[in-house]
């Protein structure tokens, strides 16, 4: 279910070229997940990257994360 979920994010990215000619990445929805570099490939690996540890960051500190083509990655808590 992760790697979809990475997948099915990083299908919404969107890039940019820079002024300098180096590459800018985001993904919409996920607050501070972006990555910027010399090659667009570079700039998707890193954006990867980026994503996923805010995805791991998100899940230990218990923050909701977007519900991303039907998929969710909230943790549900048995009740005892």
């Amino acid at each position: 279910m992760l790697s979809e979920y990475i997948l099915a994010a990083m299908r919404r990215a969107r890039y940019e070229i820079l002024e300098d000619s180096s590459f800018y990445g985001e993904i919409p929805g996920f607050q501070g997940v972006y990555a910027n570099a010399e090659t667009l490939e570079d700039c998707r690996e890193q954006l990867r990257e980026v994503l996923e540890g805010w995805i791991v960051l998100g899940l230990r500190l218990g923050h909701p994360l977007p519900v991303v083509d039907g998929i969710s990655l909230a943790i549900e808590l048995e009740a005892t």
